[in-house]
């Protein structure tokens, strides 16, 4: 049993903000209207440096982005201006509007890059990332150079929420998105990852959920309510004019990689999948080295 004053959670969390600094990017604030502050991690101000293109991470429905994007910021750093924003109700980003949808969010986003005077960008979402990553590649298609959508259902229906429920054997979304038990938690992970965690201590598991899961949950199950995606069986999905690319684990189990195949043939003509073999849901944690490669090349290699 670990001590109880012990956080292996928050000493990882300081870690992974080393990370962070360390690779260029400052941790920022900055409200883009009277209701919204959004926090971000983006190169640090008033430093002259030679421009890169811009590339934007959008994270998952999960912990903050730190935990989501280490090994992105590392590798994609040294060749992009990073920006990775937390999304509205994770880490330090609120709004006092009533709006909860993703494509609210994909608003908020594309407000901050508009305060930053980011012009033209490329953008990576996963999962919950990869819904809001789309909405603002609809929107603004002007200023969104390229997308990678990594295992994310945008093309989800209510059945396949039901199906998710089946395989996690959980009554809710909520409880499998937002645990606040062990067991729930355990679900989660059984879906998300690959490897199976079968030795990890009830402990860490709680000390994750309290750390990672605790803060605005009740304004969290208001966004897992609020999606627009997932409401009804009929798809209903504009493609779009950017050069996609689908990147999948072909074990994911929260979004199956069938969705990816259907995905792929409802975005447009400019759509290519990268399937990462023995990945599950999160294939940038689990095989960062061959999602970096994959998506660099996508990013970097002309038309």
């Amino acid at each position: 049993m670990a001590p109880s004053f012990f956080s292996f959670v928050s000493l990882y969390t300081s870690f992974l903000r080393r990370c962070f600094s360390s690779s260029g990017l400052s941790s920022q604030t900055i409200n883009i209207d009277d209701e919204t502050r959004v926090h971000f991690w983006g190169p640090k101000p008033n430093i002259q440096n030679t421009p890169k293109p811009a590339l934007v991470l959008i994270h998952g429905f999960g912990p903050n982005p730190v935990w989501q994007w280490r090994r992105q910021v590392q590798f994609f750093a040294p060749h992009f201006d990073v920006y990775v924003p937390d999304l509205i109700f994770f880490g330090n980003s609120t709004t006092k509007s009533k709006e909860r949808s993703e494509i609210f969010q994909a608003q908020t986003v594309g407000k901050l890059l508009q305060e930053l005077d980011v012009k033209k960008y490329y953008i990576v979402g996963t999962s919950y990332g990869g819904m809001v990553a789309y909405h603002m590649a609809r929107m603004w298609p002007e200023k969104v150079e390229r997308v990678v959508i990594a295992s994310s259902g945008v093309n989800l229906r209510k059945s396949d929420n039901k199906e998710l429920l089946k395989r996690a054997k959980l009554e809710s979304i909520e409880n499998l998105m937002l645990p606040q038990k062990a067991s729930e938690l355990r679900s989660l992970m059984g879906l998300a990852v690959f490897k199976r965690l079968h030795m990890v201590p009830d402990f860490f598991l709680k000390d994750v959920i309290e750390k990672l899961y605790s803060d605005n949950r009740k304004e969290k199950m208001e966004l897992l309510k609020g999606l627009t995606l997932g409401q009804v069986d009929n798809l209903n999905l504009s493609p779009l004019q950017q050069d996609i690319l689908l990147v999948w684990g072909d074990g994911d189990q929260i979004f199956p990689l069938k969705m990816a195949y259907e995905l792929k043939e409802i975005l447009g003509e400019k759509v290519k999948l990268e399937v990462i073999k023995n990945a599950s849901h999160v294939p940038q944690v689990e095989y960062p080295g061959q999602f970096n490669n994959i998506v660099k090349t996508f990013l970097t290699v002309s038309s």
